[in-house]
């Protein structure tokens, strides 16, 4: 049997007690996640959460400190994630920014907001951060190692 994790990342941004989320279109059905995407050849993880969030938000952001790092299956294809997710500030955005394919808009929520339109999250992992996030969990960047 293969098994083949997808590496992922994801961003954390807060502002006033907003958070930057993704309004996205997943088979078909509009979706809430952090800014978040797969890891590329030849990238960090930090350069991957930088490069996903400003495609998908068209937020230039400096990353802070890390969140968490999470495993997840997916139940509706069976896919394993493991996503580092990064605490990030917003700096500033692209007025004109080309957002990737499939994304609606970028759209700041509080976190009872977040709450409200659950069953719209793209998986638990985007409310469970948050969560974790609010009650302190952050570590520092260097939690993340980078060799070669």
């Amino acid at each position: 049997m293969n098994f083949t994790p997808h590496v992922t990342v994801a961003c954390i941004i807060e502002r006033k007690g907003r958070f930057l989320l993704v309004r996205e279109l997943i088979d078909g059905k509009e979706r809430i996640n952090q800014p978040a995407g797969h890891l590329e050849a030849g990238e960090t993880l930090q350069q991957a959460a930088i490069r996903e969030t400003l495609e998908e938000t068209g937020w230039h952001i400096e990353l802070t400190g890390v969140a968490g790092i999470d495993l997840y299956t997916a139940p509706a294809n069976g896919v394993t994630y493991v996503r580092t997710t990064f605490i990030g500030t917003a700096l500033q955005q692209e007025p004109n920014a080309e957002l990737d394919a499939g994304i609606i808009a970028p759209v700041w929520l509080s976190r009872d907001e977040l709450a409200k339109r659950k069953a719209e999250l793209r998986s638990p992992m985007v409310l469970n951060i948050v969560d974790q996030y609010l009650a302190g969990r952050r570590y520092p960047l260097e939690v993340v190692g980078q060799h070669g």
